[in-house]
């Protein structure tokens, strides 16, 4: 991966928000792991750079990591100029390369729903298409508008969730909202999930603060939440994780939004560690807890959060400064415990706001998902 930055003579100039810069044949990712001091882009080429670029975190957030993935890959086929297989070798090809790139982060449900539903796109072109050719074209266009689809459905998450928090919260003219980790334009193709419905308030008027911690130990809260705040000009404060409890006691805190990386057919969510703690204190101190993602997130397979995946990252990342890029801070020999995720019970959560409206709890106080799934995708629900 060849790495660019915005500040050269004669390079591309991008928005610092946008993390997934794409045209036919080209790929460039924002590189997190720098910001907010420096703005890097680094060229991807192939799936193999798209692999790594998402497993050591230089593009990270659900959303975003499934667009990256299928499009490293759709790069690569449109540069491919040595395929001499058929059109199902080609299908063969796109398979193999999808499920190495799903490999790379396994907790976020949005990328194995992505190849999937590539993966379906390749085998009607296969069955039809005379050669490789049109098996790969079909591919790129499908990676094409899964990008264009994620920016559409996060305003849509924006624009629900600002109307149902309003309708929802007394004071709804002066809200104050604490989200984790980063779930903006960032972590998404643009806009955001759970910083999508923020910055819809503030442009309703109605946003009083945004509070954001700093989500150790890779610090996305501080380093580019903050900074897509800043940017924005929302007012906003950055907190340490272990400060939310005493924000919330201090009735500083209306409602929580955070974002997620799987929601299973219960409504329990994994998200990034941190999030079921913030839960637990937002229902001790009575504060509505909101979760953001779109329906991709939604793993209908899963019929519990129990059965969630829950990927476990680098010792280092705890043991040096920067998430693991910096200096040893931590004793030599001390062992490690440093999962990616954690999952929040269903109980604990007030609504999950999706791109197709907000959904729920029914009158026994359990989440009705697979038939909002159903309504949403125009099926008849029994």
């Amino acid at each position: 991966m060849a790495a660019t930055t915005d500040s050269g003579a004669g390079l591309e100039v991008h928005n610092p928000l946008q993390s997934i810069c794409y045209k036919r044949g080209s790929l460039q990712l924002l590189d997190q792991r720098k910001l907010p001091l420096e703005t890097v882009y680094l060229d991807i080429q192939h799936a193999e750079d798209g692999w790594s670029a998402i497993r050591e975190m230089v593009v990270r957030g659900a959303p975003a990591i499934a667009i990256a993935a299928v499009l490293s890959l759709a790069v690569e086929v449109f540069n491919l100029d040595d395929f001499n297989g058929t059109s199902d070798d080609a299908a063969s090809y796109l398979f193999k390369k999808l499920e190495y790139l799903v490999s790379s982060r396994p907790t976020a449900v949005n990328l194995s729903d992505a190849a999937t539903k590539v993966k379906e796109v390749i085998l009607k072109a296969a069955a039809t298409a005379s050669d490789a050719k049109k098996v790969f074209q079909a591919y790129i266009e499908a990676a094409e508008n899964m990008l264009e689809d994620d920016v559409a459905s996060n305003k849509a998450i924006g624009t629900h969730g600002a109307i149902f928090i309003q309708n929802q919260l007394k004071d709804s003219d002066r809200l104050s909202v604490l989200t984790h980790c980063n779930t903006g334009s960032l972590a998404t193709a643009g806009y955001g999930t759970a910083l999508g419905v923020i910055r819809a308030l503030h442009t309703e008027g109605v946003l009083n603060r945004a509070y954001c911690t700093e989500t150790r130990p890779f610090n996305q809260g501080s380093r580019l939440t903050a900074f897509e705040l800043v940017h924005d000009k929302i007012p906003a404060t950055l907190v340490a994780d272990s400060a939310a409890a005493a924000l919330m006691k201090d009735g500083q805190v209306s409602a929580v939004i955070v974002g997620a990386d799987r929601v299973a057919a219960n409504g329990d969510t994994a998200n990034k560690i941190g999030t079921y703690s913030l839960a637990l204190c937002a229902m001790h101190h009575k504060i509505p807890f909101y979760v953001a993602a779109p329906l991709t997130s939604i793993d209908l397979s899963l019929s519990s959060g129990k059965q969630i995946i829950i990927e476990e990252r680098s010792p280092k990342e705890l043991l040096n400064s920067h998430g693991g890029l910096g200096e040893q801070v931590a004793a030599s020999g001390i062992s490690v415990w440093n999962p990616a995720f954690d999952v929040t019970p269903a109980e604990l959560i007030s609504g999950i706001i999706t791109e197709k409206g907000v959904i729920t709890k029914i009158n026994n106080g359990d989440f009705d998902i697979k038939n909002f799934v159903k309504r949403a995708a125009g099926q008849s629900v029994a």
